[in-house]
């Protein structure tokens, strides 16, 4: 699994944390081991822009997901294919600001985002109630198994 994660934010991230997540979510979902995936962390000027050309809305984001080969996550009983996931961008000015409003720490909102990022380029959607309801569940499981699972770092 190649995840590729570059910090043009402006902001201390905890990049190694990240990728981490990234890795241990994709070997959950069993994704392919020779997947690519690529995040970019920005600052607020850099995802107005790539809010309003690729969304149409006005503004920053706190992530954005670029799929590339439409991988899914397969069934049990499939092997899983290779291809390039995409690209999640996140800017770690948004999600510092929102994370409070959502009762976690801002490198809980980033890995939150990490994974709701993630799952987009896997085809989850959440337009529908039911969609929402699955991706968000899926979501769920896998954030309480990294938080069971995440290696110990110094600080926590």
């Amino acid at each position: 699994m190649t995840v590729e994660l570059n910090n043009e934010s402006g902001q201390p991230a905890d990049t190694e944390a990240l990728v981490a997540l990234a890795t241990f979510a994709l070997d959950r979902l069993r994704i392919h081991p020779l997947a690519e995936l690529s995040i970019l962390l920005v600052d607020e000027e850099t995802m107005s822009a790539y809010h309003e050309r690729f969304m149409g809305e006005p503004g920053p984001t706190d992530v954005l997901s670029f799929p590339m080969d439409e991988l899914r996550a397969p069934a049990d009983d499939e092997d899983p294919p290779e291809g390039l996931l995409g690209d999640i961008v996140l800017c770690p000015a948004v999600t510092s600001r929102q994370a409070a409003e959502h009762g976690r720490t801002a490198e809980e909102e980033a890995e939150y985002l990490l994974v709701h990022g993630l799952l987009h380029l896997l085809g989850h959607d959440h337009a529908e109630p039911e969609e929402k309801k699955a991706m968000f569940d899926l979501k769920d499981a896998i954030l309480a198994a990294w938080a069971d699972e995440r290696p110990v770092r110094s600080g926590r």
